[in-house]
């Protein structure tokens, strides 16, 4: 697998995260532009990893799904929770969908416990993958 450089990671996220701010408070039209810019971003990591498996490319799948779906009126809302958690991405290397991806599953290598849960959503932020036994990137 070919790894891409963290720059590059948080740029993708950082420009997300603009694009988010700007889309639900000033131009509406950065929303699409952000939906569009998340589709190169799944396509990039799926070209260095072609496997819809790596976690990255999971991720990326799922805040896209995310984008989509926030687009109906009624769940709006999601974007406000996208901002916020890409703001942490981006500030603190602090992913919360990576993290709930970790628990998917399959990508389990662990039985579901309290333990688990709470490594999970409480430990330290870190530079990489939050996925167990695994070193791509998020």
């Amino acid at each position: 697998m070919v790894k891409p450089q963290i720059n590059l990671i948080w740029t993708y996220w950082a420009i997300t995260d603009i694009l988010l701010i700007i889309g639900v408070t000033v131009e509406p039209q950065a929303l699409l532009i952000a939906i569009a810019f998340n589709v190169i971003q799944v396509i990039h990591f799926f070209w260095l990893t072609p496997q819809i498996s790596n976690f990255a490319v999971q991720v990326r799948i799922a805040y896209l799904l995310l984008l989509i779906v926030a687009m109906y009126p009624p769940l709006y809302f999601i974007f406000y929770l996208q901002i916020i958690g890409t703001t942490a991405m981006v500030l603190l290397n602090y992913c919360f969908l990576a993290r709930v991806m970790s628990l998917m599953p399959w990508n389990m290598n662990e039985s579901y416990n309290r333990s688990l849960i709470w490594r999970t959503f409480f430990s330290k932020p870190v530079s990489g993958s939050v996925q167990r036994n695994s070193t791509p990137a998020v």
